[in-house]
C-alpha cells in the first residue's frame, strides 16, 4: 500500500466500522509531505509496517528511505526520512553554500545519477535549481547525531516572527498530537508588532469541543512559546493539492491581501 500523509490520516481517523476487515498484515509506504509523528503513530497502532521516502520529482523519485525497523517509538526517528539511498550524496547549507553543524537547520541539496538534467525550456529555472551537479530542494531540513534526515519545511514557507524562524511542520507536529485534532496547517499572518505572527487552521474530531483558548495552551505543553499559534482557525477541511500537500498560499491569500508580497519584511 503506498499513500500521502493525507492518505494515511484519513484511514486513521475513519468510522471503525469503514476499517473492519483490514487486513493487518500491510506494508504501507509513504511520500510527499514529511507526515506528523502523530499519523505514523497512529499506522503503527493499527498494525501497518511503515517505510517512509523523501524525494523530489526533479530528483527522480526517493533519495533517502527509513526502514520499518527504524519506526520504533524507542529510537526517536519517527519525525525521520530517512537516510541517503546508494549512489545519493545529500548535504545540509546555510544561505552561504556552506554545510552546517549536526542539528542546524538548513537546505537539503543533493547529488545523484538520477538528477533531472533541469526544467523544459526554463533555463533560469535550471541554473538556480542546479548548481555543481547539486539539486537544491528548497526544503529546510537536518542531520541528526546518527545521520538520519529530517525534513523541517520548504524553506519558503518559514515564519519569521520578531527575528525568529518558525517552520511551519513543527507547530503543526504539535497541534496533530492533540487526540481531537484531525488535521492541522499553520501560516504566518501580517502581525504590526512582530512582523509575522503564527496562525493555525484546525480540522477537529467529530463532537470535539476543543476552543482556540484549549488549543493554544495544549501546544505551549509540547513546543516553545514563541513558536505557538497566536490565533485559531476552525475549518472543515484543509486545501491540498493531489498529492497531499497542504495549499499554504490559499491559506495565506486572504491575510496579505493589498501586501507586496506575502512575507514580512523582518
Amino acid at each position: 500500500f503506498c499513500g500521502a500523509p493525507v492518505v494515511l490520516n484519513t484511514l486513521i481517523n475513519a468510522k471503525p466500522e469503514l476499517k473492519d476487515g483490514i487486513d493487518h498484515d500491510v506494508s504501507a509506504m509513504t511520500a510527499g509531505a514529511a507526515p506528523p509523528a502523530a499519523v505514523i503513530a497512529g499506522m503503527e497502532n493499527m498494525g501497518f509496517s511503515i517505510t517512509h521516502v523523501y524525494g523530489l520529482t526533479e530528483t527522480a523519485g526517493a533519495i533517502t528511505i527509513l526502514m520499518p525497523e527504524d519506526h520504533d517509538p524507542e529510537k526517536g526517528k519517527l519525525r525521520s526520512c530517512g537516510k541517503a539511498l546508494n549512489s545519493v550524496e545529500i548535504k545540509v547549507i546555510d544561505e552561504e553554500g556552506n554545510e552546517v553543524k549536526t542539528g542546524e537547520i538548513g537546505e537539503v541539496i543533493s547529488k545523484s545519477p538520477l538528477n533531472m538534467k533541469g526544467y523544459w525550456n526554463r533555463p533560469d529555472a535550471t541554473e538556480d535549481a542546479i548548481k555543481d551537479g547539486w539539486f537544491y530542494s528548497g526544503d529546510a531540513g537536518f542531520f541528526d547525531d546518527d545521520g538520519y534526515l529530517y525534513i523541517h519545511d520548504r524553506v519558503k514557507d518559514m515564519i519569521v516572527s520578531g527575528g525568529e524562524n518558525i517552520y511551519p511542520a513543527e507547530v503543526e507536529n504539535a497541534l496533530m498530537s492533540h487526540p481531537e485534532i484531525a488535521d492541522a496547517a499553520v501560516i504566518g499572518v501580517p502581525d504590526d508588532k512582530w512582523g509575522e505572527s503564527v496562525k493555525g487552521f484546525v480540522v477537529l474530531q467529530p463532537n470535539s469541543s476543543l476552543d482556540e483558548t484549549e488549543i493554544i495552551s495544549y501546544t505551549r505543553t509540547q513546543i516553545a512559546g514563541y513558536k505557538c499559534p497566536k490565533t485559531i482557525n476552525f475549518i472543515e477541511a484543509l486545501p491540498r493539492n493531489p498529492s497531499g500537500k497542504i495549499l499554504r498560499r490559499e491559506l495565506r491569500e486572504p491575510f496579505w491581501e493589498g501586501k507586496d508580497r506575502m512575507v514580512s519584511g523582518n
